[in-house]
């Protein structure tokens, strides 16, 4: 009764100060997050004519996505809220989604969550499902479960909130005739078909998410008519428009330019473009330009005949050969040497090359993929980079976001690389700790996904058989990670928030407003009053600079303008 009391208070602080109409302006917000009031009956017209014109399957992909955006996002708006309680989170996201208007929930068995012993279970009943009633009124009875959108939003709060992917799964459905919809929540890797459900959260049919088990093995036929798989993890936007063009341009031989920071997976994201595209039956061989000695290159690329050169004994093909009838994946690209451009550029234009001491032409059919975490642009201004390869190369390119632009990814990321090293180490571990999961979701990446990789790595190694990663498995090489402080919150309460929030002011400038002899109402109202000067009155912007959500400072502002009125 307790924990239900603290949910209820939870929900009317939802109602009263995250949840804001503003008609003079045109907005509804919650979380400081435009909202709109759609009436539930368009919605299912729109959603209607999504299935019959795309088909159930592909609906149900990205209805499915779009809930567990929504549930990674919310999972990190209301734990600021609620703290870290499981139990009054997940009641806290039912709550949320009975005041969207989606579902009732009912528990049936309820929820139990033990981090350190890597436990997850939840089994509740749906009532009231807007998605049910609404695939009844357009297509009637359903064969299959169908509250798609729930289904995500569960799974995305839950994999948050856990640190490892969490599938939440309708075993009853009110659309096919049932009284009541059934979810049961549970780690991916327990249920038995998790292959067949984790596809609703992948972008394309190349992509996986994260498994524990061995896949059963495919007869031959499906192995020849599809090609193998490239361990691409993710299911954030970021990630999936990255995918919907990989898949956009894979059917061609266009030249592909894949940039971004180092570490982001660009080599990966060749291999899977390669894989999916109709050379997957040809090599795909990979190069570094940057790892080549200068006077090297060009036999690097090219090939060389045998007394070439001092030392060149025999002959030896080049990777453009090595690469016919497949893919040439180009790194570091920026740093090939002037002279060698030139050479790429004609090898590129005609299919043709010729080894270094060679005299004879050589054709060659490949598709290049370039890869860069330099301006190319500013490149050939400097004149350091041919501006003619440059436009050649650039004919299609693709920005691999970097890991902190897609940190709803970092728990699928970590799973499928625990897995690894724990296989690899023979050794078990029961999951990470919530102040290790906040770091990683926090900490800066500089290195993104190659430095999360050796992260786990470096844990799986100092952390003990059967227990749980920490902060100090993960993060004892000098990285700059944000660790958490108890602070008050407004009614007194200890709360936990990162070091970096708190305020931190010299004591000379404390020192120099206690010497004002102000109130401290008067020297709020003095910060209020700048912070909304310098934002031109823009609430939104004003509670960002004060580090407050826009609801708290709403409330402040009328207690303000309560206490001016003479």
């Amino acid at each position: 009764m307790e924990n239900e009391s603290q949910i209820q208070k939870v929900l009317e602080k939802l109602a009263t100060e995250q949840l804001i109409f503003a008609p003079d302006t045109g907005h509804i917000r919650l979380f400081d997050q435009r909202m709109l009031l759609i009436p539930g009956k368009a919605l299912a017209e729109f959603r209607s004519e999504m299935i019959k014109r795309f088909g159930e399957h592909e609906v149900q992909q990205l209805l499915t996505r779009a809930g567990y955006q929504r549930g990674i996002d919310y999972y990190h708006k209301l734990r600021s809220l609620v703290g870290d309680d499981p139990d009054l989170l997940i009641g806290s996201a039912m709550r949320l989604a009975e005041l969207e208007g989606y579902v009732y929930h009912q528990p049936i068995a309820g929820m139990q969550v033990n981090f350190d012993q890597g436990i997850f279970q939840g089994d509740y009943q749906w009532h009231s499902s807007w998605e049910a009633e609404a695939h009844n009124n357009h297509f009637g009875v359903s064969s299959e479960p169908i509250c798609w959108m729930m289904t995500g939003y569960a799974s995305g709060f839950s994999t948050a909130m856990f640190g490892r992917p969490v599938l939440w799964r309708e075993i009853e459905c009110c659309a096919m005739g049932h009284k009541a919809c059934r979810v049961v929540g549970k780690p991916l890797e327990e249920w038995d078909d998790e292959e067949n459900l984790a596809q609703f959260l992948q972008s394309e049919a190349f992509v996986d998410l994260p498994k524990q088990k061995v896949s059963k093995p495919k007869d031959t036929a499906s192995l020849k008519d599809k090609p193998p798989l490239t361990e691409l993890v993710g299911a954030s936007v970021r990630f999936n428009h990255v995918v919907h063009l990989l898949k956009k341009v894979a059917p061609v031989d266009t030249s592909v330019l894949l940039l971004g920071e180092s570490g982001v997976g660009k080599e990966r994201f060749s291999k899977a473009l390669h894989d999916i595209s109709k050379r997957h039956d040809g090599p795909c061989i990979s190069v570094n330009c940057a790892a080549i000695p200068t006077d090297l290159v060009e036999a690097e690329l090219f090939g060389v005949e045998k007394g070439a050169f001092t030392g060149a004994t025999n002959t030896r093909a080049g990777r453009f050969e090595r690469a016919h009838k497949g893919t040439l994946f180009l790194d570091e690209i920026g740093s090939l040497p002037l002279a060698a451009q030139g050479k790429l550029l004609r090898a590129i234009q005609e299919g043709e090359i010729e080894r270094v001491g060679g005299a004879d032409v050589i054709s060659v059919d490949v598709r290049i993929v370039a890869a860069t975490n330099n301006n190319l642009r500013r490149a050939v201004e400097d004149g350091e980079f041919r501006a003619d390869l440059f436009y050649r190369l650039n004919v299609y390119p693709i920005e691999i976001p970097a890991l902190r632009d897609r940190r709803e990814d970092i728990p699928l990321l970590f799973h499928v690389f625990l897995d690894r090293y724990c296989q690899k180490a023979d050794k078990k571990i029961a999951g990470i700790t919530r102040r290790a999961l906040d770091a990683l979701w926090h900490y800066h990446w500089p290195g993104n996904v190659r430095e999360l990789e050796n992260l786990v790595e470096r844990a799986v190694i100092l952390a003990d058989e059967g227990k749980t990663i920490d902060t100090h498995h993960l993060f004892n090489a000098g990285e700059m990670v944000e660790t958490n402080a108890f602070t008050l919150d407004s009614n007194g309460h200890l709360q936990t928030s990162p070091v970096s929030e708190q305020t931190a002011l010299p004591d000379q400038t404390i020192e120099h407003l206690l010497d004002q002899n102000l109130s401290l109402e008067a020297l709020e109202e003095s910060i209020i009053v700048k912070a909304l000067a310098r934002t031109n009155g823009n609430i939104s912007a004003a509670a960002r600079l004060l580090k407050m959500g826009r609801g708290q400072l709403q409330y402040r502002l009328s207690k303000l303008e309560t206490t001016l009125k003479p």
